[in-house]
C-alpha cells in the first residue's frame, strides 16, 4: 500500500487498477461518519479533483483524487451505511477503484513506514 499526506491509501489490484480509501488515522480524526458521496463509475478524474464527499459528526470534508484515471468501481454500500468507514477504513471500506495508465505515479507516495512516521 501507498499513503498520501492527505491520509488516503492506495493499493494496486490486478492490472492497472488502484483501490483508494482513507487511513485509519483519518477515520479516527473524522469521528463517526454519517454521509458518503461517491463518484460515478466511468467518470474520468484528475489528480486533486474533489472526488468523494464525506461527512462526520465533527466535520465535512472532500477527498481529493490522488491520481489521474477512470473510475471503474465504487463501494456503493457505503452510501447506505457510511458508518462502515469507521469499522474497517483500510480494508472493506474503500471508496473507489480507478484504472490508471501508469502505475509509476504511485512512486510519489509514502510506504507504510514513512506514513507512520508522518502521522507520529
Amino acid at each position: 500500500m501507498k499513503f498520501t499526506e492527505e491520509h488516503e491509501w492506495l493499493r494496486v489490484e490486478e492490472g492497472n487498477v488502484v483501490v483508494v480509501g482513507i487511513t485509519e488515522h483519518a477515520a479516527e480524526q473524522l469521528g463517526d461518519v454519517v454521509f458518503v458521496e461517491l463518484p460515478d463509475v466511468g467518470s474520468t478524474i484528475a489528480k486533486d479533483d474533489e472526488i468523494v464527499v464525506i461527512e462526520s459528526v465533527k466535520a465535512a470534508s472532500d477527498i481529493l483524487a490522488p491520481i489521474d484515471g477512470t473510475i471503474v468501481e465504487v463501494n456503493s454500500p457505503l452510501v447506505d451505511e457510511p458508518g462502515k468507514v469507521n469499522d474497517d477504513p483500510e480494508g472493506e471500506s474503500w471508496f473507489f477503484k480507478v484504472e490508471v495508465e501508469d502505475l509509476s505515479v504511485l512512486d510519489d507516495y509514502m510506504d507504510e513506514a514513512a506514513y507512520k512516521k508522518f502521522i507520529s
